[in-house]
């Protein structure tokens, strides 16, 4: 109980910038479970994905690999129906590679979107921290100049103490946002770099099939 009143005293001590710091904070961690849950889905589809169609690559049924990526949603089915739909009219690994890019272009704007948001957001809440510091220091200074001589040294330590709720209190919803930003960002990195494995590997596989045919 007492370190609910301790809360709930340094925030309300903090005054009215430490409203726009929580809402701040709310809409990140919203944004921060959305990403983390699409980005985890989307990680375990592609994965689902790929387990199906390497064994149809590896052995040459490509009927049937098209059949899965053409019905898969996810970021890895839609790159390589790229690759195979460029395939039915070239079989240059050039021509291949640069329409299965062009899926990738879309696909990563995809996957990237609004994690950068964290990171404006823990800047914002900073900011608004230290505006909320210097408003509060303002005010201090104000009130000290008409107070009693003799009071003016406890008065102004104390409203110093307040004024420094919001850049502690902006700190604090910072610095996880700024952590979750990070973690999110390695995250997407990840499944970007499984998703251009499996381009390169597909890219191979056609490459060594179509060596296969002009040597025989």
């Amino acid at each position: 109980m007492n370190a609910y009143n301790a809360v709930v005293s340094f925030f309300q001590d903090g005054g009215m910038f430490m409203y726009p710091i929580v809402i701040v904070f709310a809409i990140g961690l919203a944004i921060a479970l959305e990403r983390w849950v699409v980005l985890s889905m989307s990680a375990v589809r592609n994965q689902q994905v790929w387990k199906k169609v390497t064994p149809l690559l590896k052995s040459g049924d490509y009927n049937q690999a098209v059949i899965v990526t053409r019905q898969s949603k996810t970021s890895v089915g839609k790159i390589l129906s790229y690759g195979f739909d460029r395939l039915r009219s070239s079989r240059r690994r050039d021509d291949i590679e640069r329409a299965m890019e062009e899926s990738l272009m879309e696909e990563v704007p995809r996957l990237e979107q609004r994690t950068h948001y964290l990171a404006t957001f823990a800047n914002v809440a900073t900011l608004l921290g230290l505006l909320g510091t210097i408003i509060g220091l303002i005010k201090a200074f104000t009130a000290v100049a008409a107070a009693n001589p003799a009071e003016k040294a406890d008065l102004l330590s104390a409203s110093i103490s307040v004024a420094m709720n919001t850049t502690a209190f902006g700190l604090m919803v910072a610095i996880p946002l700024l952590l979750i930003h990070t973690v999110l960002q390695s995250k997407t990195s990840r499944i970007v770099d499984s998703l251009e494995m499996a381009a390169v590997k597909f890219l191979n596989n056609v490459s060594e099939r179509t060596a296969q045919k002009e040597g025989a």
